[in-house]
């Protein structure tokens, strides 16, 4: 149990941010529409928290078993550190997902929208593709583009729609701040991961852009979150300026990536990263709703 622990604390600056934020903001936007359902609401953040649990798994036993994280300098990997068989793992993965695919069938049948089954096995195939199967999409460098649209856009906007049946601006836009921030998460972890990924074969897109650059993604990508929280306010609710409360764990974040920061000195800078987008997305969704 002990080491199942250290795996959730290594995984959960990740998992709670990627999941709650995007149906935060997708139900704000939902009741700024007047059209908030709170059982609709619960199971799409039950669906999206069993889905991220599942990826953590899957790329824990993708990794684990490509041999990838036998010099892992970040939280702990179940496979890579022998604590659990990859058939546990892979097994764990499997049932999460089959949690998230049980719970999104209530969900679809609520809304009679039947064509979302499509969207869901889609973020499904999505999460195992990421580092598993014959050709992974994170090994060439495609993980960022699939976390933005999956855990930003489809998310956010996925929330808002089985409520109310409609896309709405502020979704849309909301899905580009969290979806920034989640995708500024996977971004620093990959520039930690810089070294021994490029080691293992493991082109990620921090590999290919190298590290200056790299940089320079996560800071934009900072930076794109805010300015769209700002956009939403200048469409017409104000107060979604809330969300730049949230600025100080930003702000933590990106000082170690300016200053060059490498390897373990990068943990504090995902751990914020993932607090800033939890926090912008509580700030966002209370200036939806009063808005």
């Amino acid at each position: 149990m002990a080491t199942l622990q250290e795996w959730w604390q290594g995984a959960r600056p990740r998992t709670l941010p990627a999941a709650v934020a995007p149906v935060l903001v997708g139900s704000a936007a939902a009741a700024a529409a007047d059209g908030f359902v709170a059982e609709r609401a619960a199971l799409a953040l039950a669906v999206a928290l069993a889905l991220q649990v599942g990826v953590n798994y899957a790329n824990d036993y993708s990794d684990g078993v490509r041999g990838t994280d036998a010099d892992r300098v970040g939280p702990l990997r179940l496979v890579g550190s022998g604590a659990a068989t990859p058939g546990q793992v892979r097994n764990a993965a499997v049932a999460s997902f089959g949690v998230a695919a049980a719970l999104g069938l209530v969900l679809v049948a609520l809304t009679g929208q039947w064509w979302l089954l499509a969207v869901g096995g889609l973020a499904v195939v999505a999460a195992w593709g990421y580092t598993g199967g014959a050709s992974p999409y994170g090994y060439r460098g495609l993980g960022e583009v699939a976390v933005f649209v999956f855990f930003g856009l489809v998310a956010t906007v996925g929330t808002t729609y089985v409520q109310t049946l409609e896309v709405t601006t502020a979704s849309v836009l909301g899905g580009v701040a969290v979806g920034s921030l989640a995708t500024a998460i996977l971004v620093v972890n990959n520039l930690r991961d810089i070294p021994t990924d490029r080691a293992s074969g493991k082109r990620t897109l921090a590999v290919r852009l190298g590290d200056r650059w790299t940089r320079r993604l996560f800071l934009l990508l900072v930076a794109l979150a805010y300015a769209t929280t700002a956009a939403i306010a200048v469409y017409g609710y104000p107060r979604a300026l809330l969300g730049w409360l949230s600025l100080p764990w930003a702000m933590q974040a990106v000082t170690p990536v300016e200053r060059g920061a490498t390897g373990q000195a990068l943990i504090p800078a995902l751990t914020n990263t993932g607090r800033a987008e939890l926090w912008l997305a509580v700030g966002l969704s209370v200036g939806l709703v009063l808005g």
